[in-house]
């Protein structure tokens, strides 16, 4: 029989002077591989290279201000509206000053922050290209997110945050640091397990196919339904988190996640047709 793991990690590696916490590395992890990913894709397809850097830069700062501020808007607005100086710093200051990092991100958020950044690089850098098209970056972009999306899961994971519901039998985690002696489902290793499926879906199609070259966004469509589907399935395992009450959510019986998860669907299976519809018979 499966018996439940209690779970109690410390925070971080404490090197005596600084502790690397664990969500901060699981960052720092899916940013090199996206750079490594993307160099890649650079030779492969004869990009320029001196667009890495600046495009490592616009998808940090998109992540980072997207994931925050969507944590702001569609979970946490009732408390930061009266705490505003918190919302772009990583601090608390009641009920009294301590350095909390940025624990409160938005995987919605961080998918805006993403396709902004995205198209303000694209605008500022197109003469630059060797590929104009748009869909060529967004396409190639996809390839890059998987497995920070993983890590990120893995950090929440350590982080004892994002936890699952009660599984009502000996299977599942035990959160000690919650203060709880009951097992939950460890939903943030399902959802990080799914993302690593994901990538070696979308590194297979890019690599072994030619899906990206001659069905322009089809690629980005795959991923997108395949994401949020799994987001909105894996949401019904998931303890509610702090919301934003919504007349939507009291009419559908949905979480906010699920919500935000449905256009993201519409818009991957969008891609889907239209890559199909506009077919390239060449590469």
């Amino acid at each position: 029989m499966i018996q439940a793991i209690v779970w109690n990690p410390s925070e971080g590696i404490d090197l005596g002077f600084f502790t690397i916490r664990y969500y901060s590395l699981m960052y720092i992890i899916g940013f090199a591989f996206g750079y490594w990913i993307m160099k890649k894709v650079f030779e492969r397809e004869g990009e320029n290279k001196e667009l890495l850097d600046p495009l490592l830069l616009y998808i940090f700062f998109g992540v980072v201000l997207g994931a925050r501020l969507g944590d702001v808007f569609f979970y946490s607005w009732p408390y930061y509206k009266h705490h505003l100086a918190e919302i772009l710093l990583p601090v608390r200051f009641e009920p009294e000053f301590q350095f909390t990092g940025y624990r409160g991100m938005a995987s919605h958020g961080a998918t805006i922050g993403i396709a902004v950044a995205l198209i303000l690089f694209w605008w500022r850098y197109r003469r630059k290209f060797v590929h104009k098209d748009l869909l060529w970056w967004v396409d190639r972009m996809v390839l890059t997110i998987p497995l920070g999306a993983a890590a990120i899961r893995i950090g929440n994971f350590f982080n004892s945050e994002i936890v699952g519901k009660p599984t009502g039998s000996d299977y599942g985690v035990i959160f000690a640091a919650l203060g709880e002696n009951f097992p939950r489902h460890p939903v943030q290793l399902y959802e990080a397990a799914a993302y690593l499926v994901l990538l070696v879906l979308v590194l297979y199609l890019y690599f072994k196919t030619d899906i990206a070259f001659k069905y322009p966004g089809m690629l980005f469509g795959i991923f997108f339904t395949y994401l949020w589907t799994v987001r909105f399935i894996l949401e019904f395992w998931k303890r509610p988190q702090r919301e934003v009450p919504s007349p939507l959510m009291e009419w559908t019986g949905l979480t906010m996640g699920q919500i935000l998860s449905i256009p993201g669907i519409l818009i991957g299976l969008y891609f889907i047709y239209y890559g199909y519809t506009r077919r390239k018979d060449h590469a």
